[in-house]
């Protein structure tokens, strides 16, 4: 099968699947909610069904989310010290509580997407029931 072929029958690309995942959506619908709690990815999904228990996220969210706010928010902790002379507990508190938002609202995000990447890739199971006969 060329490579031609293979984007003409992809049933799960990619792009929407990762749009669908950074908003915490159900991959293959893009309607149901993908997370029951805060980081508890659902069994299945609300809306239609699709199976999401296959998903092995790990650490993967939680390196991302540190690769990202630390690569944000150091650069901006630099260029506030030479900028303003302000004394270390109030840099500690604006750049450790900017931390910790950012981290909050960027780890469900990551997670979702790469529940949805392992989900469009047919990575941990996510293959479909036809596929798993062959």
């Amino acid at each position: 099968m060329t490579l031609a072929e293979v984007k003409l029958t992809d049933d799960r690309p990619l792009g929407p699947a990762i749009l669908r995942g950074v908003q915490c959506k159900c991959p293959a619908c893009g309607d149901g909610p993908m997370l029951e709690r805060y980081l508890k990815v659902r069994d299945n999904c609300p809306n239609c069904g699709e199976d999401l228990s296959h998903q092995r996220a790990d650490d993967g969210p939680a390196y991302l989310t540190m690769l990202v706010t630390l690569k944000v928010v150091t650069p901006l902790m630099v260029a506030a010290m030479f900028a303003w002379d302000w004394h270390p507990a109030v840099m500690f508190g604006v750049f450790a509580g900017l931390l910790v938002a950012l981290s909050l609202f960027l780890l469900p995000r990551f997670k979702g997407m790469i529940v949805a990447i392992q989900w469009s890739r047919r990575m941990h199971g996510f293959e479909g029931a036809n596929e798993r006969q062959r």
